[in-house]
């Protein structure tokens, strides 16, 4: 890990669940959440819809990086025959959640590593799947656990994830917003 230690990281997100991972993998880092509307192109679809946003959100970083600076950016989504995103209200978190109860989805995580000279965008996918999850769980869970900052209306992390979530193939971290396995061999290369 000697090549990241010379490397200034910096977050760009706000998002409090990819800081406690990134965190969690004893790297020294700055946050600089990145404000973009979340927009991309009606063709894409499943892992190009995250390298998208992922990469839109490292353009917009408004600063100038310094030779030893690298910007982390991140996008994740769920995808159930569509992208679900993060919902606008209750009411879109609970038809999101109802959607997925009871079935198998896929969540994917896109990072976009961006330096003065060079960028790499890389994706790694999960399948999750549900337990049926009744209308009174689902309700529980929108009001004790506010699930407008998350794609598809959940974290596996929370409450919803260790009563609900049957089956998971692939990385924890990736379903969490942060591909964490893939994420260090990329900073180990770079």
């Amino acid at each position: 890990m000697k090549n990241t230690k010379k490397i200034s990281l910096i977050l760009g997100s706000s998002s409090p669940r990819r800081k406690e991972l990134l965190s969690e993998m004893d790297f020294d880092f700055t946050v600089s959440a990145i404000d973009v509307e979340e927009v991309f192109p009606e063709h894409l679809q499943k892992e190009k819809i995250t390298e998208f946003l992922a990469n839109l959100k490292a353009e917009a970083y408004s600063k100038s990086l310094l030779e030893n600076e690298l910007l982390i950016t991140s996008d994740t989504l769920v995808w159930a025959d569509k992208a679900l995103g993060k919902p606008k209200d209750d009411l879109e978190a609970k038809q999101m959640l109802q959607t997925l109860s009871g079935k198998t989805h896929w969540v994917i995580s896109s990072v976009c590593l961006k330096s003065n000279h060079k960028k790499k965008v890389f994706s790694d996918q999960t399948k999750v799947t549900f337990a049926k999850l009744s209308k009174k769980e689902i309700q529980y869970y929108i009001s004790k656990y506010p699930p407008l900052d998350k794609a598809g209306s959940y974290g596996i992390q929370d409450w919803i994830g260790h009563i609900g979530i049957k089956k998971i193939q692939g990385s924890y971290t990736t379903v969490m917003g942060l591909p964490t396995h893939k994420l260090y061999k990329a900073l180990k290369a770079w």
